[in-house]
């Protein structure tokens, strides 16, 4: 979340005005995250998350806001789109595609998770990909391995030699990752600590569902170990994957293959980070505030997985 786009007031108060929401309060922008501008909106009857999508056109739109609405209607604890007075779920609002989604309470996970947290995710986590299956909609990824494989082209020149030849050689062995005989469903794709909200050891909601696309169901699961899992230098801490990964298994044992793979893929999703924050330092985008991450943290994860197997 970022803001790109600056929305007046006036201007905020015509969205509004398509809803049943009442009155506009009060609005800010939010720095959190990258790709989209958002603010927090405060009307007299709510509060609220208006989003400007900066980087899809419209019509690819209602994929995301119709899984987001899949899961809530399917008792996941997820942010929902509101509807206007017309019942539509998307507008325009300063020549983007705009959406305004309810307000969970609750706080995303700042420092490291705790044991329970962690399980709670893998448990909801694998909750989301059994009832996923009933999706029905499709969405080929977006940052899948050839999205992979062109940011690399675009970064490479740029990188110190040592970073360089780990690329190359990462990028030779999940050459096959296309190809692997894995689960696929409808991923959230993007599941880290901010985008779970939580009021202690309490999940009020899972947010931003931007990335949700068709992929490896285990390749969620190893974006969502990466981020909950990890310690803050990015080593995998044992008791916090025993507890997300045994709870997530509760729902949806992984197959042989998934077990097979598994190193590979945790791989996989820690170079698709480590390549994404890459391209935000080495081309980072105009935006009143913006929050550009620390690409090394994600290679550190890498290197980790390229030393360690874990099960």
């Amino acid at each position: 979340m970022s803001v790109y786009t600056e929305v007046s007031r006036d201007q905020l108060i015509a969205f509004l005005s398509d809803y049943a929401v009442g009155e506009l309060v009060s609005f800010q922008g939010i720095s959190d995250g990258i790709e989209n501008t958002n603010y927090f909106v405060t009307t007299d009857q709510g509060e609220f998350v208006l989003t400007l999508f900066e980087q899809h056109a419209f019509d690819e739109l209602g994929y995301f806001l119709d899984v987001m609405t899949f899961f809530y209607q399917h008792d996941i604890p997820s942010a929902y789109p509101a509807a206007d007075k017309n019942g539509d779920y998307l507008k325009t609002l300063c020549g983007k595609p705009a959406a305004l989604v309810m307000r969970l309470s609750g706080r995303g996970v700042d420092d490291v998770a705790t044991v329970t947290q962690c399980k709670v995710i893998g448990n909801v986590l694998g909750k989301m990909h059994v009832k996923g299956q009933q999706f029905k909609s499709r969405r080929v990824s977006e940052r899948g391995h050839d999205w992979r494989l062109n940011i690399a082209d675009k970064v490479l020149p740029l990188l110190d030699n040592d970073a360089a030849l780990l690329l190359q050689d990462e990028l030779a062995f999940q050459s096959e990752y296309s190809n692997l005989d894995l689960p696929i469903g409808v991923t959230h794709s993007d599941l880290f600590r901010d985008n779970a909200l939580f009021d202690g050891d309490k999940l009020k909601g899972i947010i931003d569902f931007y990335y949700a696309c068709d992929e490896y169901l285990l390749y969620d699961l190893a974006v969502a170990v990466n981020d909950w899992c990890a310690d803050a230098s990015g080593l995998v801490e044992s008791q916090r994957y025993e507890a997300f990964m045994s709870a997530y298994s509760a729902q949806r044992p992984l197959t042989e293959n998934e077990h097979s793979n598994w190193n590979l893929v945790l791989r996989a999703a820690a170079l698709r980070f480590w390549l994404s924050r890459l391209q935000d330092k080495l081309f980072p985008r105009e935006g009143e505030l913006t929050q550009i991450k620390d690409p090394d943290y994600f290679l550190t994860i890498l290197q980790f997985h390229r030393l360690n197997s874990i099960n």
